[in-house]
């Protein structure tokens, strides 16, 4: 057997580009050491909606949470996130490929002839810019892994406040059931007195008036309704229209949350609320980018290779072959400043990444506040509506007595009537927004972020 052995080689004397450092981007965050108002009493923490101790609810929120399609699309982006990953960690390894020809000659002799071989390339990353694409890819599957949960966080609160808003319009309409019924009695009384010579048709038409207004809002609240069960049917991946809130809502009115979570201190926030983990993955990512950016402005080496059998005749496939290696080195020296362009370019980027990053920490630490506020305005706005409407109850009483005896006018009756639904209706609507305030409390701190994903990137 004969052999042929070729070698290339260059001197390699950049081994002191080998030992790259990643970039790191600080983003200074002070977060205040307490919140400016007081927080709920402790309760739940993880699963928070289950402090409404509503089954209905519960149930709605976890079939949402594996079935709503935005969630799908979120994780279907993680497993791509991943495989990507995958790939940018498969370029630290040698790349192989193979080939094989075979082919005759028919002129005067017959030959026929055989080669195979393989070809293979080696990047040892003495530039780090593999290194710094790899901390870039894991960077991008850390951002997919929070938003996933992020999508479940908002998903839950979505769910929430639809459900919320399909209580708030069946209190709503039982409401004006008896606002009807109450004005329909006022009616006859009135038309009897008119009847009977004691009172002016003047009455009866505003009493038929206040009846019709009262009458008329019934087309809006079904329209709420409609559309707070057509949006609970779109985040539990149903058609509109065919999903029916009510076959499985049971009895109950608007949910009331006695209990809130431990809160903590607004710097528990960055680690619990998943989109500033995203907003932190986005900016690691910012600075795995310049890494990479500052590796073109190094010197790269790559280290080809091949392997041939065979001298071209088929009798000879394995009688020869040839193996070569060569070091190619890649030296930067004159580009027009455009590598520095891009070094600058990413580090702005950078700095754009941290911005966001602290202003998506000031949202949220605002959306803690805010809520926090509305708790406990809406708890003092209920309080005051319950006295309301036990002074207009009493007032209407006294007024239709009065009225009777005719000693008030049907002005007196219908005024109290007015403030009485008035006062009524808003503490359906107050009561509404408490409980939407306490799922805004619950989301801003970062909602079940517990329930993510747990898929490893491998």
């Amino acid at each position: 057997m004969i052999g042929r052995f070729v070698f290339m080689g260059g001197a390699l004397l950049l081994a002191g580009c080998a030992g790259v450092e990643p970039v790191v981007v600080e983003a200074d965050i002070a977060p205040p050491p307490v919140y400016a108002t007081d927080l709920p009493p402790a309760g739940l923490d993880e699963q928070w909606w289950r402090g409404f101790e509503d089954p209905v609810l519960d149930a709605l929120i976890v079939r949402g949470l594996d079935e709503n399609l935005d969630i799908d699309a979120a994780g279907d982006r993680l497993v791509a996130a991943a495989a990507l990953l995958r790939a940018e960690r498969a370029d630290r390894l040698p790349l192989v490929d193979g080939s094989a020809e075979i082919g005759a000659s028919l002129a005067n002799d017959s030959v026929v002839s055989a080669t195979a071989g393989l070809f293979g390339v080696f990047d040892p990353d003495i530039n780090g810019r593999l290194r710094a694409e790899i901390r870039a890819a894991i960077a991008d599957y850390a951002e997919a892994d929070y938003l996933l949960a992020d999508q479940r966080r908002l998903i839950a609160a979505a769910i929430a406040n639809q459900y919320i808003e399909f209580r708030r319009t069946g209190a709503q309409l039982e409401l004006l059931e008896q606002s009807t019924e109450l004005q329909e009695q006022t009616l006859r009384i009135v038309t009897l007195r008119f009847e009977a010579g004691l009172a002016a048709n003047l009455d009866v038409r505003r009493a038929a008036a206040d009846l019709a207004q009262t009458r008329a809002r019934l087309g809006l609240v079904v329209i709420s309704r409609a559309q707070a069960e057509n949006a609970l049917a779109v985040l539990l991946a149903q058609p509109p229209g065919v999903f029916d809130v009510a076959a499985v809502e049971g009895e109950g009115g608007i949910p009331d949350y006695e209990r809130g979570p431990g809160g903590g201190v607004p710097a528990d926030l960055l680690r619990r609320r998943t989109d500033i983990l995203a907003a932190e993955a986005r900016l690691a990512r910012a600075a795995a980018v310049i890494g990479i950016e500052q590796a073109d402005l190094r010197p790269s080496l790559t280290i080809p290779g091949t392997l041939a059998i065979g001298d071209g005749s088929l009798g000879g496939l394995f009688s020869d072959f040839l193996i070569g290696i060569a070091a190619a080195i890649d030296v930067p020296l004159f580009d027009g400043g455009r590598r520095v362009a891009e070094v600058d370019a990413a580090r702005a980027e950078a700095r754009a990444r941290v911005a966001e990053y602290r202003a998506t920490f000031l949202d949220a630490l605002g959306e803690v506040e805010n809520a926090l506020v509305a708790i406990e305005a809406y708890r003092q706005r209920n309080e005051a509506l319950a006295e309301a409407i036990e002074q207009s109850e009493t007032a209407l009483s006294q007024s239709n007595a009065l009225y009777r005896e005719g000693l008030a006018s049907l002005f007196d009756v219908l005024d109290a009537q007015r403030q009485l639904i008035a006062s009524r209706q808003a503490l359906i609507d107050s009561e509404a927004s408490l409980a939407s305030s306490f799922v805004a409390f619950h989301t801003a701190l970062g909602g079940d972020v517990n329930a993510g994903t747990q898929l490893q990137p491998g």
